[in-house]
Protein backbone atom coordinates (compact mmCIF):
# COMPACT_ATOMS: atom_id res chain seq x y z
CA UNK A 1 0.00 0.00 0.00
CA UNK A 2 1.07 3.63 -0.96
CA UNK A 3 2.02 5.92 1.85
CA UNK A 4 2.92 9.40 1.93
CA UNK A 5 6.83 9.55 2.35
CA UNK A 6 8.49 11.36 5.05
CA UNK A 7 12.45 11.75 4.16
CA UNK A 8 14.20 12.29 7.45
CA UNK A 9 18.16 12.54 7.26
CA UNK A 10 20.52 12.98 10.64
CA UNK A 11 19.70 9.80 12.25
CA UNK A 12 19.96 12.47 15.60
CA UNK A 13 17.86 13.47 18.70
CA UNK A 14 16.18 16.56 16.74
CA UNK A 15 15.44 14.78 13.79
CA UNK A 16 13.70 12.05 15.90
CA UNK A 17 11.69 14.53 17.46
CA UNK A 18 10.32 16.25 14.93
CA UNK A 19 10.22 12.61 13.37
CA UNK A 20 7.78 11.71 16.44
CA UNK A 21 5.68 15.11 16.22
CA UNK A 22 4.88 14.86 11.79
CA UNK A 23 5.39 11.66 11.11
CA UNK A 24 3.08 9.23 12.44
CA UNK A 25 0.67 7.42 9.42
CA UNK A 26 3.64 8.11 7.14
CA UNK A 27 6.64 5.88 5.76
CA UNK A 28 9.48 7.06 6.99
CA UNK A 29 12.73 6.92 5.29
CA UNK A 30 15.86 7.98 7.82
CA UNK A 31 19.28 8.46 6.36
CA UNK A 32 22.40 8.45 8.15
CA UNK A 33 25.97 8.49 6.63
CA UNK A 34 26.57 5.31 9.98
CA UNK A 35 23.58 3.21 9.40
CA UNK A 36 24.34 2.11 12.49
CA UNK A 37 22.41 5.34 13.85
CA UNK A 38 19.67 5.26 11.39
CA UNK A 39 18.64 1.73 13.03
CA UNK A 40 18.86 2.80 16.17
CA UNK A 41 16.10 5.71 15.57
CA UNK A 42 14.35 2.99 13.43
CA UNK A 43 14.03 0.99 15.78
CA UNK A 44 13.05 3.22 18.65
CA UNK A 45 10.45 4.78 16.67
CA UNK A 46 9.37 1.02 15.28
CA UNK A 47 8.84 -0.16 18.99
CA UNK A 48 6.21 2.42 19.28
CA UNK A 49 4.21 1.72 15.99
CA UNK A 50 6.08 4.21 13.95
CA UNK A 51 6.67 2.46 10.30
CA UNK A 52 10.92 3.91 9.48
CA UNK A 53 13.13 2.04 7.14
CA UNK A 54 16.39 2.76 7.84
CA UNK A 55 19.27 3.31 5.20
CA UNK A 56 22.81 4.34 4.64
CA UNK A 57 23.49 8.05 3.23
CA UNK A 58 26.36 10.79 2.64
CA UNK A 59 25.16 14.06 2.49
CA UNK A 60 28.36 15.42 0.78
CA UNK A 61 27.03 13.11 -2.05
CA UNK A 62 24.81 13.64 -4.66
CA UNK A 63 24.40 10.11 -5.84
CA UNK A 64 24.08 8.98 -2.08
CA UNK A 65 21.21 11.57 -2.14
CA UNK A 66 19.13 11.26 -5.03
CA UNK A 67 19.47 6.66 -3.82
CA UNK A 68 17.99 8.00 -0.92
CA UNK A 69 14.90 9.68 -2.73
CA UNK A 70 14.80 7.17 -5.31
CA UNK A 71 14.37 4.14 -2.54
CA UNK A 72 11.45 6.28 -0.70
CA UNK A 73 9.50 7.26 -3.78
CA UNK A 74 9.43 3.06 -3.97
CA UNK A 75 6.79 3.90 -0.81
CA UNK A 76 4.93 6.62 -1.85
CA UNK A 77 5.11 10.44 -2.67
CA UNK A 78 7.43 12.07 -0.83
CA UNK A 79 5.69 15.13 1.20
CA UNK A 80 7.85 15.89 3.81
CA UNK A 81 11.03 16.25 4.11
CA UNK A 82 13.38 16.77 7.57
CA UNK A 83 17.15 17.47 7.25
CA UNK A 84 18.66 17.45 10.22
CA UNK A 85 21.83 16.09 9.11
CA UNK A 86 26.08 17.56 9.44
CA UNK A 87 28.71 18.28 11.33
CA UNK A 88 29.85 20.67 14.06
CA UNK A 89 33.08 22.94 14.27
CA UNK A 90 34.76 20.27 16.37
CA UNK A 91 33.60 17.05 14.40
CA UNK A 92 34.99 17.97 11.19
CA UNK A 93 37.53 19.96 9.20
CA UNK A 94 36.95 23.34 7.63
CA UNK A 95 36.89 21.30 3.81
CA UNK A 96 33.92 18.56 5.37
CA UNK A 97 32.15 21.14 6.82
CA UNK A 98 31.02 22.74 3.66
CA UNK A 99 31.23 19.75 1.57
CA UNK A 100 28.56 18.31 3.85
CA UNK A 101 26.64 21.51 5.81
CA UNK A 102 26.89 23.69 2.84
CA UNK A 103 27.06 21.38 -0.21
CA UNK A 104 25.33 19.05 1.06
CA UNK A 105 21.97 20.54 2.31
CA UNK A 106 22.07 22.69 -1.23
CA UNK A 107 22.11 19.33 -2.94
CA UNK A 108 19.61 18.25 -0.75
CA UNK A 109 16.83 20.71 -0.98
CA UNK A 110 17.17 20.88 -4.93
CA UNK A 111 16.97 17.08 -5.57
CA UNK A 112 13.96 16.90 -3.17
CA UNK A 113 12.53 19.97 -4.67
CA UNK A 114 12.07 18.29 -7.72
CA UNK A 115 9.77 15.51 -6.67
CA UNK A 116 8.30 17.06 -3.84
CA UNK A 117 4.58 16.90 -4.29
CA UNK A 118 2.21 18.95 -4.08
CA UNK A 119 1.07 20.22 -0.40
CA UNK A 120 4.30 19.30 0.71
CA UNK A 121 6.56 20.85 3.12
CA UNK A 122 10.37 21.09 4.21
CA UNK A 123 12.38 21.77 7.33
CA UNK A 124 16.03 22.16 6.96
CA UNK A 125 18.09 22.35 10.98
CA UNK A 126 20.61 25.47 10.22
CA UNK A 127 21.86 27.08 13.44
CA UNK A 128 22.65 30.28 15.75
CA UNK A 129 25.61 30.55 14.27
CA UNK A 130 25.08 31.72 10.90
CA UNK A 131 23.56 34.48 12.13
CA UNK A 132 26.25 35.42 14.91
CA UNK A 133 28.99 36.72 11.75
CA UNK A 134 28.87 40.34 10.80
CA UNK A 135 26.52 40.04 7.61
CA UNK A 136 27.51 39.37 4.23
CA UNK A 137 27.26 41.74 1.30
CA UNK A 138 24.00 41.81 -0.92
CA UNK A 139 26.36 40.06 -3.92
CA UNK A 140 27.71 37.37 -1.50
CA UNK A 141 24.40 36.61 -0.17
CA UNK A 142 22.75 36.26 -3.37
CA UNK A 143 25.58 34.40 -4.36
CA UNK A 144 25.20 31.75 -1.67
CA UNK A 145 21.44 31.60 -2.00
CA UNK A 146 21.73 31.11 -6.29
CA UNK A 147 24.65 29.59 -7.28
CA UNK A 148 24.41 26.65 -9.19
CA UNK A 149 25.07 23.63 -6.63
CA UNK A 150 28.12 22.25 -8.52
CA UNK A 151 29.90 25.54 -8.02
CA UNK A 152 29.28 26.86 -4.73
CA UNK A 153 32.39 25.59 -3.39
CA UNK A 154 33.84 27.47 -6.19
CA UNK A 155 32.71 30.49 -4.96
CA UNK A 156 35.75 33.01 -3.89
CA UNK A 157 34.44 33.61 -0.38
CA UNK A 158 34.45 29.96 0.30
CA UNK A 159 38.01 29.82 -0.80
CA UNK A 160 41.06 28.67 2.49
CA UNK A 161 42.39 32.15 2.35
CA UNK A 162 38.65 33.68 3.46
CA UNK A 163 38.21 31.19 5.79
CA UNK A 164 39.47 31.80 9.36
CA UNK A 165 38.62 28.25 11.37
CA UNK A 166 35.97 25.87 11.52
CA UNK A 167 33.88 27.58 13.57
CA UNK A 168 33.69 30.03 10.57
CA UNK A 169 33.29 27.35 8.15
CA UNK A 170 30.02 26.50 10.27
CA UNK A 171 28.98 30.06 10.19
CA UNK A 172 28.96 30.48 6.76
CA UNK A 173 27.39 26.89 6.13
CA UNK A 174 24.91 28.02 8.24
CA UNK A 175 24.63 31.06 6.42
CA UNK A 176 23.88 29.63 3.36
CA UNK A 177 21.46 27.13 4.50
CA UNK A 178 19.18 30.49 5.48
CA UNK A 179 19.70 31.91 2.05
CA UNK A 180 19.26 28.73 0.28
CA UNK A 181 16.10 27.88 1.75
CA UNK A 182 14.46 31.65 0.74
CA UNK A 183 16.07 30.99 -3.11
CA UNK A 184 14.23 27.20 -2.58
CA UNK A 185 11.22 28.53 -1.58
CA UNK A 186 10.74 30.30 -4.92
CA UNK A 187 11.11 27.04 -6.96
CA UNK A 188 9.29 24.83 -4.25
CA UNK A 189 6.22 27.49 -4.25
CA UNK A 190 6.01 26.48 -8.05
CA UNK A 191 4.82 22.94 -7.50
CA UNK A 192 2.81 24.18 -4.25
CA UNK A 193 5.13 23.48 -1.55
CA UNK A 194 6.76 24.98 1.26
CA UNK A 195 10.42 24.79 2.63
CA UNK A 196 12.00 26.75 6.03
CA UNK A 197 14.25 26.72 8.27
CA UNK A 198 15.04 26.19 11.87
CA UNK A 199 18.31 27.76 13.36
CA UNK A 200 18.42 26.23 16.93
CA UNK A 201 20.86 27.64 19.83
CA UNK A 202 22.43 24.94 21.96
CA UNK A 203 20.12 21.77 22.48
CA UNK A 204 20.59 18.91 25.02
CA UNK A 205 22.14 15.78 23.32
CA UNK A 206 24.15 13.31 23.83
CA UNK A 207 26.63 14.83 21.46
CA UNK A 208 25.97 18.34 23.26
CA UNK A 209 26.81 16.55 26.57
CA UNK A 210 29.53 15.65 25.33
CA UNK A 211 30.65 18.70 24.28
CA UNK A 212 29.42 20.61 27.76
CA UNK A 213 32.42 18.01 29.19
CA UNK A 214 34.80 18.73 25.93
CA UNK A 215 37.49 21.36 25.68
CA UNK A 216 34.84 24.26 24.50
CA UNK A 217 32.47 22.95 27.73
CA UNK A 218 32.87 26.25 29.54
CA UNK A 219 32.04 28.28 26.61
CA UNK A 220 28.79 26.66 26.20
CA UNK A 221 27.89 26.53 29.71
CA UNK A 222 28.80 30.45 29.71
CA UNK A 223 26.47 30.97 26.33
CA UNK A 224 23.19 29.33 27.69
CA UNK A 225 23.96 30.61 31.25
CA UNK A 226 23.87 34.16 30.21
CA UNK A 227 20.99 34.12 27.86
CA UNK A 228 17.74 35.21 28.73
CA UNK A 229 16.36 32.03 29.58
CA UNK A 230 18.91 30.91 31.36
CA UNK A 231 19.24 27.34 30.14
CA UNK A 232 19.99 25.40 27.02
CA UNK A 233 17.21 23.75 24.92
CA UNK A 234 15.50 20.58 24.59
CA UNK A 235 14.68 18.61 21.11
CA UNK A 236 10.66 18.67 21.94
CA UNK A 237 10.90 22.33 21.43
CA UNK A 238 12.77 22.57 18.13
CA UNK A 239 10.22 20.32 17.38
CA UNK A 240 7.20 22.34 18.62
CA UNK A 241 8.67 25.20 15.60
CA UNK A 242 8.93 22.37 13.29
CA UNK A 243 4.89 21.32 14.07
CA UNK A 244 3.70 25.23 13.54
CA UNK A 245 5.92 25.36 10.11
CA UNK A 246 4.90 21.76 8.79
CA UNK A 247 1.26 21.75 9.65
CA UNK A 248 -1.78 23.90 8.16
CA UNK A 249 -1.36 26.30 10.30
CA UNK A 250 1.96 27.42 9.17
CA UNK A 251 0.83 27.58 5.70
CA UNK A 252 1.77 30.98 5.08
CA UNK A 253 4.87 30.59 5.96
CA UNK A 254 7.55 29.82 3.66
CA UNK A 255 11.33 30.76 2.99
CA UNK A 256 12.00 31.82 6.80
CA UNK A 257 14.15 31.01 9.39
CA UNK A 258 13.03 30.70 12.79
CA UNK A 259 15.98 31.56 16.04
CA UNK A 260 14.83 29.29 18.94
CA UNK A 261 18.14 30.05 20.76
CA UNK A 262 17.29 31.08 24.33
CA UNK A 263 17.72 34.67 23.29
CA UNK A 264 21.71 34.01 23.15
CA UNK A 265 22.09 35.80 20.13
CA UNK A 266 19.89 38.44 21.93
CA UNK A 267 22.64 38.73 24.40
CA UNK A 268 25.33 37.89 21.84
CA UNK A 269 24.79 41.28 20.24
CA UNK A 270 23.39 43.18 23.41
CA UNK A 271 23.33 41.43 26.23
CA UNK A 272 26.33 39.87 28.81
CA UNK A 273 27.45 37.72 25.92
CA UNK A 274 28.43 40.44 23.75
CA UNK A 275 32.43 39.45 23.02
Amino acid sequence: MKKEVMVLTGAGQIGMAIARRMGYGKKIIVGDKKLENAQAIAKTMNQVGFDVMPLEMDLASRTSIRSLIAQAQKYGDITMLVNAAGVSPSQASIQTILQVDLYGTAVLLEEVGKVIAPGGVGVTISSQSGHRMPQLTPEADEQLACTPTEDLLSLDILQPEHIRDTLHAYQMAKRCNEKRVMAEAVKWGKKGARVNSISPGIIVTPLAIDEFNGPRGEFYKNMFAKCPAGRPGTADEVANVAELLMSSKGAFITGADFLIDGGATASYFYGPLKP
